[in-house]
């Protein structure tokens, strides 16, 4: 049975975010997000290249596709399904579950290789039971990647272990990859990331003319389409930005905080209820970009050191803890007025971060909501809670 992959449910609230998305502007993200299996299936039999499923935004991408590969990150389909519980808990979070039924589904069967960069114990075995039940798997990687990032060892020890995966991709195209290589496939994700980081500046605007489920399909669509193809796509939303006029108030300017979130539905209702999500914090949206990589005479190094450099995720803030202040600078320079944190049932890592998180953000102006998320989210209580959160702010306000 041949499906996109796309969010179970759909909301009505899709069809009028903020009047602009009906421009149609960002149509070719949000087709690209639709079909994104049939794109990936289309680009590799255009190409002839390996597409490889990728499990986190640590992934090294760069060498992938100096391989001439296309990597595709793993989303999920938010949707019911019963063929986990024989492979991992019940207990592990929504997103390792749903991942992990897709690849046992057959939605990734395009997908020769699967690739993990360290990660959370759960996703650690998401990725062992893909590796070792999805039937199309023929080869799989994993990429061990210091902790502790912000160590004086951490670069050095990444080196290794990127020079390593270089090794070993060279061993599944038959062939070397060539510094020159490396080099491109820096450029062209570098290019991304500043592209992607071009568009969101737009969000800083009173009343943003790119609205946050459109700033979510560009952000999504850049982990599963062909760089080059999506960089195009990008130069030509920013050519048409500057004439795009807003026809919808702001309301309350949200950011959004956790781990892993695509499902734009649940983004749109947020939308649709009289608040603008302006930025976030989540590896499925700034935490993949942010930062892009400091060019150096050796690409390995160019490559492990921007993974070490770029906004850590709660499983890598050690030892000096830079992302509360890191997400702080953010809800400040992007004028959120409150943070919503999408937390994901059973996450471990960001669970832990939350306490210190919240008292962080409150202390310093920025009211906080916690949601918390299963495979399924029911648009109906949550947009209740949404309401009554802006219905609080309203009243602060006034005061």
């Amino acid at each position: 049975m041949h499906i996109h992959g796309t969010a179970a449910r759909t909301d009505p609230a899709l069809r009028h975010i903020g009047g602009s998305t009906m421009s149609g502007l960002f149509d070719q993200f949000k087709e690209w997000y639709e079909k994104r299996h049939d794109y990936a299936r289309a680009w590799k039999s255009r190409t002839g290249g390996q597409v490889v499923a990728t499990m986190c935004t640590y992934t090294p991408e760069e060498i992938l596709i100096a391989a001439n590969m296309l990597p595709v990150r793993v989303l999920g389909a938010h949707e019911p399904q019963n063929v986990t519980e024989p492979h991992i808990f019940g207990m592990f979070c929504p997103f390792c579950r749903d991942s992990l039924a897709q690849g046992l589904l057959g939605r990734y069967d395009y997908c020769e290789g699967v690739t993990l960069t360290q990660s959370c114990i759960q996703y650690r075995q998401t990725f062992n039971s893909w590796r070792e039940h999805v039937p199309t798997v023929k080869w799989d990687y994993y990429l061990p990647m210091p902790n502790e990032v912000q160590s004086r060892f951490a670069k050095a020890q990444h080196y290794a272990e990127i020079k390593k995966f270089r090794g070993y991709m060279e061993g599944v195209i038959g062939k070397p990859i060539t510094d020159t290589e490396l080099k491109a496939g820096v450029e062209v994700v570098n290019e991304n990331r500043r592209l992607l980081r071009e568009l969101f500046e737009y969000r800083k605007e009173t009343n943003p003319r790119v609205t946050g489920v459109e700033a979510l399909y560009a952000s999504l669509t850049a982990q599963f389409v062909d760089k080059a193809e999506h960089n195009k796509e990008l130069k030509r939303v920013l050519a048409e930005l500057p004439k795009r006029k807003n026809d919808r108030p702001e309301g309350i300017r949200f950011m959004t905080i956790g781990s892993e979130n695509d499902d734009v539905s649940f983004m749109a209702m947020v939308e649709s209820v009289g608040s603008t999500i302006v930025i976030d914090d989540q590896c499925s949206g700034t935490r993949y970009f942010w930062n892009e990589a400091r060019i150096q005479d050796d690409p390995i190094a160019t490559i492990a050191d921007r993974y070490c450099e770029r906004p850590a995720c709660p499983t890598k803030d050690y030892p000096a803890h830079t992302r509360f202040d890191h997400v702080l600078k953010l809800a400040q320079d992007y004028n959120a007025k409150a943070a919503v944190f999408l937390q994901q049932k059973f996450c471990d890592p960001h669970e832990g971060d939350y306490p210190d998180l919240k008292r962080h953000l409150e202390a310093n102006g920025i009211p906080t909501l916690f949601l918390e998320f299963d495979i399924t989210n029911p648009l109906g209580p949550f947009r209740i809670r949404i309401e009554a959160f802006l219905e609080t702010l309203g009243e602060e306000e006034l005061f």
